[in-house]
């Protein structure tokens, strides 16, 4: 499988799938549909059945069950878009193989380097296969790695009728990147018990937590007056701006921050004298937690319109996703048995929750439990994103080994 493994990502890593922030329309950019297409001919070539890609960019289809056995119906999901943090278009990846631990140069003319001592986690891959990006773009692994590990194990089962195995469904989601990927999943349609999206970073991580996730977009209005006449008339909104900015905890941001520790990330500021906007994205794994950070933004809203003059700052906040460990917690089986197949295969499982959310974070909410398994990818959203073949090579057998335990665990 290694071979195809290596041209199926290829493959999907050339469609430019970049999904938007801010649309209406879900997928949020109309190229999702290339890919989307390209994978219902490819699905119903491999033998799938019930191939379907709806108006939202959704493309499903089933393994059927090969056994006599009642099992539950499981499902596999993964995402075809790509951030839009940085660019996903004309991505160019790199070949490094038996790769012995030194500095990656990425781009010689940009003397753009992946370098071990700033990423250390490259050294686990000596030996290996990596594949990088030219220092241009992002690869993409985030996650057409995922997709490329389900389609793989399909493929693989396919051929290999003698593995027995309940039904299985497959979903490939759009704009999961901006924070939309389960909005339009039928979940009755999709007519699994429980899932695992493939979206997770090194060999064996296994997610079962996810951040509680707020959106919030702060409106800062000012006051013009010509700089000559301005005294005690003019409100530069930006400096406003730059006082709220101070007035959250310094250290309470994601390049301060790990583990279980939540924070208030500032993603987008744009002003001028009149206007100024803050956009924010509120994180907390601890629900209790993430309502006071949510409380505390209001409050210095109100402070600051006290100090200012009312209407001063508007706050529009909504949340996003929440903790999916409240859903899965109460049918764990399915974390124990995907930790079973790890260490069957001889790798560690890293439980830990997620710094960040998946699709599975809303599903699990909308009577879906779908913890995350690892993809294999590092660095993602950036030009020093990689992902190891091997790494693919084990999401891809430990699908088909996820989908025997849970005939041999729960088939009656």
């Amino acid at each position: 499988m290694r071979d195809r493994i290596v041209k199926r990502f290829l493959k999907y890593v050339s469609f430019h799938t970049t999904s938007e922030f801010g649309k209406e329309n879900i997928p949020s950019t109309t190229r999702q549909f290339d890919m989307a297409k390209y994978l219902v001919e490819e699905l119903k070539g491999l033998g799938l059945e019930d191939v379907s890609l709806d108006e939202n960019g959704y493309v499903m289809a089933t393994l059927p069950s090969n056994t006599e056995r009642e099992v539950p119906t499981i499902g596999f999901v993964a995402h075809m878009d790509t951030s839009p943090d940085f660019s996903g278009e004309n991505v160019n990846p790199q070949f490094h193989e038996n790769y012995a631990g030194q500095p990656i140069l990425l781009n010689k003319d940009e003397k753009i380097v992946l370098d071990p001592e700033e990423f250390p986690e490259m050294l686990l891959y000596k030996g290996q296969t990596l594949i990088t990006t030219d220092g241009t773009t992002l690869l993409g692994a985030d996650d057409k790695a995922g997709v490329t590990e389900i389609v793989s194990a399909m493929e693989y089962m396919l051929e290999h009728p003698e593995i027995e195995h309940g039904k299985i469904r497959v979903c490939i989601t759009p704009d999961e990147e901006v924070g939309r990927g389960a909005d339009k999943f039928d979940v009755d349609k999709f007519g699994a018990e429980w899932a695992y999206t493939i979206d997770g970073g090194r060999v064996g991580e296994l997610e079962y937590e996810s951040f509680n996730a707020a959106y919030a977009k702060l409106s800062f209005a000012g006051k013009m007056v010509h700089p000559g006449e301005a005294k005690n008339k003019m409100r530069n909104s930006m400096l406003v701006a730059s006082s709220f900015i101070k007035a959250l905890p310094a250290d309470e941001i994601p390049e301060r921050t790990d583990e279980r520790q939540g924070f208030f990330h500032l993603t987008s500021m744009e002003g001028g004298v009149e206007k100024t906007t803050l956009e924010y994205i509120v994180r907390d794994h601890d629900r209790n937690i993430f309502n006071e950070r949510k409380e505390f933004l209001e409050k210095t809203v109100k402070r600051f319109n006290e100090q200012y003059g009312e209407g001063t700052v508007e706050l529009r906040m909504f949340d996003q996703y929440y903790n999916m460990g409240e859903k899965i917690k109460p049918v764990f089986h399915v974390v124990e048995t995907v930790e079973e197949v790890m260490k069957d295969m001889g790798i560690t499982p890293i439980v830990k929750p997620i710094r960040g959310g998946t699709d599975g974070s809303r599903l699990s909410f909308m009577g879906l439990p779908c913890p995350n398994i690892f993809a294999g990818g590092h660095n993602f959203h950036g030009r020093y994103e990689y992902v190891a073949v091997e790494s693919m090579e084990l999401a891809t057998d430990l699908i088909c080994k996820v989908a025997v335990k849970t005939m041999d665990k729960f088939g009656k």
